[in-house]
């Protein structure tokens, strides 16, 4: 890496330093998160208390996908908060941020991923939510079932481990919502899943099972996946 990025890590560092000793407004952090640097959006996030609308959380979503990751963790932190305080989580209601929330879910940071799934759980008493939400997952979670299947795990390419990641956390979202979901696609996800030979993939349709469906087909492949090779898919 050449002198230039440690000169603008350096910059940014202290920046966010001077940024975390100043003391904001609430409409200070709202602009900072709309208009700033990465440091300045950074920090906004981390020190933003409340929303107060739905226009402020939509400011949190745009930045959760297309930033810098310190900017993305950051907002996903605070999201997750918000999401989880009962008399907040109404200003996420809004079906344009649905689409964020699937990208976020299989982001590159695993932190991220669970900080948004975590988030959006708090969504499921909201039927249209569930309505958009669940089934372009399960499109998108099949579509990585197709793709993965065939692969060959020895070959260590990154596009594999790239789509595995992807692949693990949509199957865990599926587990927060399963009773969201059409069973016929669920057991096609689980199904697919429990013969994928990447033990991540197997321990998640573990996990999924572990539920107890009454299928005899999805009771049979838990059985099986008890049984698993690898200790982390057997535990469930």
């Amino acid at each position: 890496m050449n002198n230039t990025y440690y000169e603008t890590l350096d910059k940014n560092f202290k920046e966010a330093l001077n940024l975390m000793e100043t003391t904001f407004s609430h409409q200070e952090l709202i602009e900072l998160l709309n208009s700033g640097n990465i440091p300045q959006k950074q920090i906004a996030a981390l020190k933003l208390e409340t929303i107060t609308s739905e226009e402020e959380a939509q400011i949190l979503i745009n930045n959760l996908t297309g930033q810098d990751g310190k900017i993305r963790e950051a907002v996903s932190l605070k999201i997750n908060e918000f999401m989880n305080t009962p008399n907040l989580l109404h200003f996420f209601k809004n079906t344009k941020s649905y689409d964020v929330f699937l990208e976020a879910i299989i982001d590159i940071n695993g932190n991220i991923c669970r900080n948004i799934i975590s988030g959006i759980s708090n969504l499921k008493t909201y039927p249209d939510f569930c309505l958009y939400f669940c089934p372009k997952l399960v499109n998108k979670t099949i579509a990585l079932l197709n793709i993965i299947k065939d692969f060959d795990f020895q070959e260590g390419k990154y596009k594999v481990n790239k789509e595995v990641f992807k692949l693990y956390w949509c199957l865990e979202t599926i587990y927060n919502f399963y009773d969201q979901i059409n069973m016929s696609d669920l057991k096609t996800i689980l199904l697919i899943a429990k013969n994928i030979n990447e033990y991540t993939i197997r321990e998640k349709a573990a996990k999924i099972l572990s539920i107890g469906f009454d299928d005899p087909e999805l009771k049979l492949a838990s059985e099986e996946l008890k049984k698993d090779k690898n200790y982390y898919v057997r535990r469930f």
